[in-house]
């Protein structure tokens, strides 16, 4: 072809043009200008005017406060042996969004046997909170297994350090000591009263975690951990052990509904032992039924009978109405205050004061109470601690019932003197005791252990009754646990011992029951300087043998005994005298589960 027509056909090619409609062009152009602006526009709001909002979105996905959990402070008797500690332990948890997302990759079967959790049951707990970035699967478990579940690298799986609480003495002293939660949060005894103490604050630090949940920078430190303060009792763990076991020999002996024990120090009024029954195990939380809480040492009141006869004599020694050797006629068993009878177990005759102790004779006490007025026998109890609680700092103390005097007849003014119409438990009854003991000067109840200034002074203490008449009296009382006495079977060997029995009848619904019994016995030891105050109460024992010579003052021998060994006590017994004082020396306990 001629290059002329090629280059005439060219030319004509480039001249065609195509027709644009022109509305549909500024339609289209108007549109993306409008999307244009508009992002434009977001970006400039969230940027500029409201960048908080970004800021916090990013912050809530990425920082977190993450706290560090405090050691718990350890609770421990007064000679170090631990009653309460914390181990360390480890907390699973899990992320519910990854566990989702992941859950077609994973079979999931190793973990779900570590943990207990079934595949199903660990996929619905994730769709039930899969808003949330923090869900716990298993608390409190030994680190080598949390390490085995870690080791799976399962993805949305984390642990967390946390400290559970454990009690090396188990039953022994749970009623004391009390237990904590999952939660590390005290619920009953010390651990309640102490909690704000013994728990300590957490640290708390900003880190920044990846969208599973692990920490993958530390920001700032917020506040240090501050770990929980130690507490020391004044119980003695050693003891504490040796009432338990007779205590809980006793109770299922005589089949007894319940039964309590208080040990004190004689001279500081620090408590040495304090056992309740029925007990609790603070290890087992599948075993923590509420009605075995009780601390029944101090939240059960009951009618203290013939162990507060010794106080009626001393108030009438003290007032000088009686002598020691005063003679005292006991009738023939029975006695009459106006149409209401007073029984003895049997006919005594006349005897002295000090026998009115030794034989327990209702009628001889009520007629020396009636020498008195009804404001010395209501003020003397008062001044003993009846009607009061004794503010400790374990919950659940109750303070009993003494009736004010203006409501009392003649005839509770004498059955006041042997027991009934008021009412104690088993701290104050021991309390009590101890003015007896440290020869007249009533001291405050401690749980903790006093220093050694607080024992050189007696600035704390209160004397109710003159050191003769206390003397006086801790002689009538080691007459009762003579042979002729009501409580043989509290003798402690190669030491003396006093102390007086009880076997009052159980107030029910307002009647008493003819066929319901508390056993009593309260002494201490040993009667040439006591060191030990010890009260046993058993509630309800079935079976013949009932009175608390019987039932209560064998328990007050074994556990009396040993606390004496255990304290390195001299015996006092005419035929312990000469005893090596090597001999003397027993092995601690070697372990405190019963």
């Amino acid at each position: 072809m001629p290059r002329a027509k090629l280059a005439a056909n060219s030319k004509r090619n480039n001249d065609i043009v195509v027709p644009v409609n022109s509305w549909r062009y500024r339609f289209v152009a108007s549109v993306f200008g409008l999307m244009f602006l508009a992002l434009a526009g977001r970006a400039v709001y969230l940027q500029i005017i409201d960048n908080d909002y970004l800021q916090s979105q990013g912050d809530a996905r990425y920082l977190r406060v993450q706290k560090t959990p405090p050691t718990r402070g350890v609770i421990s008797d007064r000679n170090g042996q631990p009653l309460a500690i914390s181990t360390p332990v480890d907390s699973i948890w899990m992320h519910p969004a990854t566990i989702l997302k992941q859950q077609n990759e994973y079979s999931y079967a190793q973990l779900s046997k570590l943990l207990g959790i079934s595949r199903s049951s660990l996929l619905k707990k994730a769709e039930q909170r899969k808003t949330r970035e923090f869900v716990y699967l298993k608390r409190h478990l030994p680190p080598q297994v949390a390490n085995k579940i870690l080791a799976l690298n399962v993805p949305g799986i984390n642990s967390v350090r946390e400290y559970k609480r454990y009690y090396p003495a188990g039953p022994v002293a749970g009623h004391v000591v009390g237990f904590t939660n999952i939660d590390n949060e005290g619920q009953e005894g010390l651990e309640l009263a102490h909690n704000s103490s013994l728990k300590g604050q957490a640290g708390r630090t900003l880190v920044m975690r990846d969208k599973v949940g692990h920490v993958v920078d530390y920001v700032e430190q917020k506040a240090r951990v501050r770990h929980g303060e130690d507490v020391r009792l004044s119980l003695d763990a050693r003891i504490q052990y040796l009432a338990y076991r007779h205590l809980h020999a006793a109770v299922k002996k005589n089949k007894a509904a319940s039964a309590s024990l208080v040990a004190l120090d004689a001279k500081t009024g620090e408590v040495l032992a304090m056992v309740s029954m029925p007990d609790f195990n603070p290890n087992d939380r599948s075993d923590l039924k509420s009605s075995r809480f009780r601390n029944r040492s101090i939240t059960d009141s009951f009618e203290p009978g013939s162990t507060v006869k010794p106080f009626t004599v001393a108030m009438a020694l003290e007032d000088g109405v009686i002598e020691a050797d005063t003679p005292v006629d006991t009738e023939k068993g029975f006695f009459y205050i106006g149409r209401s009878r007073i029984n003895d177990t049997k006919p005594h005759g006349v005897v002295s004061v000090s026998e009115v102790i030794q034989k327990s004779s209702n009628i001889g006490s009520a007629k020396i109470a009636m020498m008195l007025s009804a404001r010395d026998l209501y003020d003397t109890y008062r001044q003993l601690g009846f009607g009061s609680t004794n503010d400790l700092i374990i919950p659940g103390e109750q303070k009993g019932i003494l009736t004010k005097r203006r409501q009392w007849r003649p005839i509770e003014h004498a059955t006041m003197s042997y027991g009934y119409g008021l009412s104690v438990n088993t701290l104050q009854l021991a309390r009590a005791y101890q003015a007896i003991a440290n020869d007249g000067v009533l001291m405050p109840v401690s749980l903790t252990p006093l220093s050694s200034s607080e024992v050189a002074s007696s600035s704390k203490g209160k004397r109710v009754f003159s050191e003769k008449v206390a003397r006086d009296v801790t002689a009538m009382l080691e007459l009762a646990v003579g042979a002729d006495g009501t409580a043989p079977q509290a003798q402690v060997d190669q030491y003396r011992v006093g102390g007086k029995t009880g076997t009052a009848h159980k107030v029910i619904d307002g009647q008493y029951q003819d066929d319901k019994y508390l056993s009593l016995f309260a002494g201490f030891a040993p009667i040439s300087d006591p060191e030990i105050v010890l009260v046993v109460c058993i509630d309800d024992p079935q079976g013949i043998d009932y009175y608390g010579g019987l039932v209560a003052a064998p328990v007050f021998s074994k556990v009396m005994a040993g606390a004496l060994r255990f304290r390195d006590v001299v015996p006092d017994a005419m035929d312990a005298i000469e005893t090596p004082r090597e001999l003397m020396i027993t092995r601690p306990v070697a372990g405190l589960q019963p």
